[in-house]
Protein backbone atom coordinates (compact mmCIF):
# COMPACT_ATOMS: atom_id res chain seq x y z
CA UNK A 1 0.00 0.00 0.00
CA UNK A 2 1.29 3.42 -1.06
CA UNK A 3 1.94 6.28 1.90
CA UNK A 4 0.08 8.43 0.01
CA UNK A 5 -3.02 6.94 -0.02
CA UNK A 6 -3.09 6.21 3.59
CA UNK A 7 -5.07 9.06 4.60
CA UNK A 8 -7.09 9.53 1.83
CA UNK A 9 -10.03 6.91 2.84
CA UNK A 10 -13.29 8.29 2.96
CA UNK A 11 -15.50 7.68 6.35
CA UNK A 12 -17.24 4.82 4.43
CA UNK A 13 -13.49 3.42 3.02
CA UNK A 14 -12.91 3.36 6.46
CA UNK A 15 -15.72 1.31 7.88
CA UNK A 16 -15.13 -1.26 4.82
CA UNK A 17 -11.54 -1.62 5.92
CA UNK A 18 -12.42 -2.21 9.51
CA UNK A 19 -15.02 -4.77 8.67
CA UNK A 20 -12.81 -6.43 6.72
CA UNK A 21 -9.87 -6.40 9.27
CA UNK A 22 -12.47 -7.44 11.54
CA UNK A 23 -13.00 -10.60 9.84
CA UNK A 24 -9.68 -10.83 7.99
CA UNK A 25 -11.40 -10.78 4.38
CA UNK A 26 -15.15 -10.32 3.52
CA UNK A 27 -17.09 -10.36 0.71
CA UNK A 28 -19.87 -7.48 -1.03
CA UNK A 29 -22.50 -9.20 0.95
CA UNK A 30 -20.45 -9.56 4.53
CA UNK A 31 -19.85 -5.91 4.48
CA UNK A 32 -23.32 -4.38 3.34
CA UNK A 33 -24.55 -6.79 6.04
CA UNK A 34 -22.29 -5.10 8.68
CA UNK A 35 -22.03 -1.88 7.30
CA UNK A 36 -23.82 0.72 9.31
CA UNK A 37 -26.43 2.70 7.24
CA UNK A 38 -25.28 0.47 4.37
CA UNK A 39 -25.90 1.70 0.70
CA UNK A 40 -26.79 -0.57 -2.51
CA UNK A 41 -25.26 -3.65 -3.54
CA UNK A 42 -23.68 -1.39 -6.33
CA UNK A 43 -22.28 1.55 -4.32
CA UNK A 44 -20.66 -1.34 -2.30
CA UNK A 45 -18.74 -2.93 -5.29
CA UNK A 46 -17.88 0.65 -6.38
CA UNK A 47 -15.85 1.19 -2.82
CA UNK A 48 -14.13 -2.12 -2.94
CA UNK A 49 -12.85 -1.57 -6.00
CA UNK A 50 -11.71 1.99 -5.17
CA UNK A 51 -9.84 0.58 -2.04
CA UNK A 52 -8.66 -2.52 -4.50
CA UNK A 53 -7.28 0.42 -6.64
CA UNK A 54 -5.56 2.10 -3.99
CA UNK A 55 -3.95 -0.60 -3.23
CA UNK A 56 -5.80 -1.37 0.45
CA UNK A 57 -7.08 -4.60 -0.77
CA UNK A 58 -6.75 -7.39 -3.29
CA UNK A 59 -9.58 -9.97 -3.83
CA UNK A 60 -9.95 -13.84 -5.02
CA UNK A 61 -12.85 -15.15 -7.19
CA UNK A 62 -15.02 -17.98 -5.05
CA UNK A 63 -17.51 -18.77 -7.27
CA UNK A 64 -19.50 -15.90 -8.34
CA UNK A 65 -18.06 -13.19 -5.86
CA UNK A 66 -15.55 -11.83 -4.99
CA UNK A 67 -13.68 -12.32 -1.46
CA UNK A 68 -11.81 -9.14 -0.69
CA UNK A 69 -8.86 -9.06 1.50
CA UNK A 70 -6.35 -6.21 3.21
CA UNK A 71 -2.74 -6.10 1.32
CA UNK A 72 -1.38 -5.41 4.66
CA UNK A 73 -1.32 -6.72 8.17
CA UNK A 74 -4.07 -4.29 10.28
CA UNK A 75 -1.12 -2.99 12.54
CA UNK A 76 1.53 -2.13 9.48
CA UNK A 77 -0.96 -0.46 7.68
CA UNK A 78 -1.71 1.44 11.20
CA UNK A 79 1.68 2.49 11.75
CA UNK A 80 2.19 3.60 7.77
CA UNK A 81 -1.47 6.19 8.53
CA UNK A 82 0.11 6.96 12.02
CA UNK A 83 3.06 8.19 10.53
CA UNK A 84 1.53 10.02 7.94
CA UNK A 85 -0.52 11.80 10.21
CA UNK A 86 2.29 12.52 12.57
CA UNK A 87 3.79 13.80 9.55
CA UNK A 88 0.77 15.97 8.66
CA UNK A 89 -0.39 17.01 11.92
CA UNK A 90 1.97 17.53 14.43
CA UNK A 91 5.05 18.89 12.21
CA UNK A 92 7.04 15.23 12.66
CA UNK A 93 6.84 15.34 16.80
CA UNK A 94 6.29 12.34 18.85
CA UNK A 95 6.28 14.44 21.73
CA UNK A 96 3.68 16.22 20.09
CA UNK A 97 1.65 13.63 18.78
CA UNK A 98 2.22 11.74 22.14
CA UNK A 99 0.68 15.14 24.37
CA UNK A 100 -2.24 14.88 22.17
CA UNK A 101 -3.21 11.58 23.06
CA UNK A 102 -2.40 11.64 26.64
CA UNK A 103 -3.92 15.10 27.08
CA UNK A 104 -7.48 14.36 24.90
CA UNK A 105 -7.72 10.57 26.56
CA UNK A 106 -8.45 8.96 29.30
CA UNK A 107 -5.21 6.89 29.92
CA UNK A 108 -5.08 4.31 32.77
CA UNK A 109 -2.15 4.33 35.39
CA UNK A 110 -0.97 0.82 34.23
CA UNK A 111 -0.60 2.50 30.70
CA UNK A 112 1.40 5.49 31.67
CA UNK A 113 3.35 3.15 33.42
CA UNK A 114 3.90 1.16 30.22
CA UNK A 115 4.48 4.30 27.92
CA UNK A 116 7.15 5.15 30.85
CA UNK A 117 8.67 1.77 31.08
CA UNK A 118 8.56 2.53 26.29
CA UNK A 119 10.42 5.87 27.00
CA UNK A 120 12.95 4.03 29.28
CA UNK A 121 13.74 1.15 26.43
CA UNK A 122 13.89 3.65 23.69
CA UNK A 123 16.75 6.05 25.53
CA UNK A 124 18.67 2.91 26.36
CA UNK A 125 18.57 2.16 22.51
CA UNK A 126 16.12 -1.04 23.24
CA UNK A 127 13.74 -1.72 20.45
CA UNK A 128 9.81 -2.30 22.59
CA UNK A 129 8.91 -5.25 23.22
Amino acid sequence: MKDSHTLKLSRRERQIMDIIYQHSQASVADVLQNLPDAPSYSTVRALLRILEEKGHLTHQKDGTRYIYRPTQPRHQAGQSALKQIVQTFFDKSIEKTVAALVSDAEVSDEELDRLSQLIEQAKKGGSPS
